[in-house]
């Protein structure tokens, strides 16, 4: 008799009846959430560092915007934000390693221009940008 009862009780298991379908759908619908909120964030995240990767290491302001620099661990990235976004106007950023050819984008944004990006390991980088009239130059930064 014991053993029909375990052989039944392996059957409900295997179909999903029991307390074991509600454990086995409350984890998938965590899983679900968290799936579909990182889908939703990681947008919001790229947006706020202008599609670079690695760590702000400098801002250069100017009147119409400012310029954003980061470091990755062998890259540099640039991009040129507007101070009010909206309204379609000329931006550009550009970045050059030393002993190297500059890189850049330019054109009629109403955000942000960029990113751009190059290799840069132990190199020296010269970045500018512009919104509009405004614009900026960094020097070599990042000897």
């Amino acid at each position: 008799m014991l053993r029909q009862g375990r052989k039944v009780r392996e059957v409900r298991d295997v179909k999903g009846c029991g307390r074991g379908r509600f454990v086995s759908l409350g984890a998938f619908g965590a899983a679900l959430s968290l799936v579909v909120g990182g889908l939703f964030a990681a947008p919001a995240a790229q947006a706020a560092t202008g599609g670079c990767e690695g760590k702000m290491v400098k801002a250069l302001p100017f009147v119409t915007g400012e310029v954003r620099v980061y470091k990755g661990r062998d890259r540099v990235c640039a991009v040129t934000v507007a101070l009010r976004a909206g309204e379609r106007r000329h931006m550009s950023v550009s970045i050059q390693p030393r002993g190297g050819v500059p890189v850049g984008d330019a054109g009629q944004f109403t955000r942000y221009a960029g990113p751009v990006s190059v290799g840069a390991i132990n190199r020296c980088v010269y970045v500018k940008g512009g919104v509009a009239a405004g614009s900026v130059d960094s020097g070599w930064i990042l000897c």
